[in-house]
C-alpha cells in the first residue's frame, strides 16, 4: 500500500502501490504538458471521496511501501490518461487485461 501526498502537507490518501505507480505516470505526463486536472479518489476507510486539483504549482509526493517497481500496463495508462483529460477528471478505473500477453501459437 502506497500513499499519495498532496501539497507536501498532511493531506494524503492510501493507494495500492501498483495503482499508485500508474497514477504517477499519468500525473507526471499531464503536468509535463502543463495540463492541470481534477483527481477524484475514494478514501480507503469508506468515509467518502476526496478531490484534488492537480496543477504544476502544487507539490505532490508518491510514497511507495513496496520495494519492487510494478510492471506497467500500457492500456491502463491510456485509460487513465483519457479519464484525466475528460470533463470529470482523473479517477481510478479498473485495470484492463494486460496488452502484452504473448500470442497463442497454434
Amino acid at each position: 500500500m502506497g500513499r499519495f501526498i498532496y501539497d507536501a502537507s498532511s493531506t494524503s490518501v492510501d493507494i495500492d502501490d501498483r495503482t499508485l505507480a500508474h497514477l504517477r505516470i499519468v500525473m507526471m505526463n499531464k503536468l509535463r504538458r502543463s495540463e492541470p486536472f481534477m483527481f477524484d479518489v475514494e478514501i480507503g476507510d469508506g468515509s467518502g471521496r476526496r478531490s484534488f486539483w492537480i496543477h504544476p504549482s502544487v507539490a505532490l509526493q508518491f510514497h511507495f511501501f513496496g520495494s519492487r517497481q510494478p510492471r506497467i500496463n500500457r492500456l491502463w495508462i491510456e485509460e487513465l490518461m483519457l479519464a484525466a483529460s475528460g470533463p470529470s477528471g482523473l479517477s481510478i478505473v479498473p485495470e484492463p487485461a494486460d496488452d502484452e500477453t504473448p500470442p497463442v501459437e497454434g
